[in-house]
């Protein structure tokens, strides 16, 4: 989940925009079918956002098919599909309409376009570049608040937390809304202020402004309260985002953490298959292989594991989750040195805390004590309240023969959140029991 979260928001505010700025009218040209019309077909039985975007885009680029509008209209239509259905083949589509929109205007004269390219970037996980573009394109308005989501997103993933928070504050201080107050509450999470995330998140749900931003916010603020243990209201947000997008992957998944945390094992069970009918990622393939190998389903598992390394390996989302895939290998002590080779490419693109702990830990795994010292000091830096980060630190603690710092960590890391994860946890009571006896 922490894989993507910025980077989702860089759409919520652009797309909206160009969207409701295409509609003050266009040139009348005679009707002529453009060659990159999109097939239009509604994903459930009412039409979404993102499908009235497309027929939006698709009578623009008739109306006018030498005007970049309607391609830029078509590029945002495609990112929040790749949102609402968890397809990310729908981003290369994007990309396919963002660059004819640049052959009928160049960056300088194509504004628009110059703010889609830095969320493209930022879904392709080329943070760098993305950094760039969106400089680019605050320089040309300053005063567009969708310039400093882009930056926020950028400069995260990167590590330059400091200038995050700016980019952040210069958001909200222009257009308070959905997409900002997110933004503030991943960084509040970020630095340990957990309550200041949730105030900040019940913000966003309150400002959405359509039903997939909505579900997108109730998901996050519902793992927020998961991880505060208020498994009521988490319910609660997680069920009112099924009701504005019915069958939400993100929200299936979500249900069944909810269900790990109350101790319901089958019922989790029950909502990862459902996510996963519904959009096969690695995430919740590994979610679902850790859970068969707790309840005694080996097969099942197995099936599961493979499943997820294709995923990432052979799927249109191909690299964006490498993250996640090298940490299952460190978990289950597998493919090391694939792992560990993942983590340097990973590490050489971006800086995140994220990054560092899974880095810290495959390093762990392969023995090198001192860098995943280093690495997990570097996860730490901002005191973020995260079960997983500490019970890393306190397995590396304890590997170091720090065993008092070790069993501080790990208690925290339960304390934090019990089930933080459905294997580790585990591993990490075994520790600390091993250490105290």
């Amino acid at each position: 989940m922490r894989n993507t979260i910025l980077v989702i928001l860089g759409t919520l505010l652009v797309g909206l925009a160009i969207f409701i700025g295409i509609q003050s009218g266009s040139t009348q040209l005679p009707h002529i079918r453009p060659i990159d019309a999109p097939p239009i077909a509604a994903t459930s039985g009412r039409a979404t956002l993102s499908d009235r975007q497309l027929r939006a885009a698709q009578d623009t680029i008739t109306r006018a098919p030498a005007d970049p509008k309607g391609y830029n209209l078509l590029c945002a239509a495609y990112q929040k599909q790749a949102r609402e259905t968890g397809d990310f083949g729908f981003n290369a589509r994007a990309e396919a309409a963002l660059n004819r929109s640049f052959e009928l205007a160049p960056a300088d004269n194509n504004y628009d376009a110059l703010k889609l390219k830095a969320t493209l970037l930022l879904a392709a996980h080329r943070f760098a570049e993305a950094l760039v573009v969106a400089r680019h394109a605050q320089t040309i308005h300053p005063q567009d608040s969708a310039n400093y989501g882009a930056l926020t997103d950028a400069l995260v993933e990167l590590g330059d937390y400091p200038g995050a928070f700016a980019a952040a504050q210069q958001m909200m201080n222009l257009r308070p809304g959905a997409p900002s107050y997110a933004r503030v509450s991943y960084l509040r999470e970020l630095q340990g202020d957990v309550q200041g995330a949730i105030e900040a998140m019940r913000a966003a749900v309150e400002a959405a402004g359509d039903p997939e931003t909505g579900a997108w916010c109730r998901v996050h603020l519902g793992d927020l309260l998961i991880n505060t243990g208020n498994l009521v209201a988490a319910g609660h947000e997680l069920d009112n985002a099924l009701v504005g997008l019915p069958n939400y992957h993100l929200a299936l998944a979500a249900k069944a953490r909810l269900s790990l945390a109350a101790g319901d094992a089958a019922n989790a069970s029950k909502f990862y298959e459902r996510a996963w009918q519904r959009v096969p990622l690695p995430d919740t393939a590994i979610a679902l292989g850790d859970l068969y190998t707790k309840l005694g389903h080996p097969d099942e598992a197995k099936k599961r594991y493979d499943l997820a390394e294709v995923i990432e390996r052979t799927g249109s989302a191909g690299n964006t989750y490498s993250r996640q895939l090298a940490l299952f290998y460190a978990d289950h002590d597998t493919k090391l040195d694939d792992a560990l080779q993942i983590m340097r490419r990973e590490r050489a693109a971006r800086a995140d805390i994220y990054t560092c702990d899974t880095l810290a830990w495959v390093l762990y795994k392969k023995g090198d004590l001192a860098g995943a010292k280093t690495a997990i000091a570097e996860a730490l830096q901002l005191g973020t309240r995260d079960a997983r980060i500490t019970y890393h630190a306190g397995m590396i603690d304890h590997a170091l023969g720090h065993n008092r710092a070790a069993l501080k960590r790990l208690h925290l890391a339960l304390t934090i959140n019990p089930v933080f994860d459905i294997l580790q946890a585990d591993v990490a009571r075994q520790t600390l029991r091993a250490i105290a006896a």
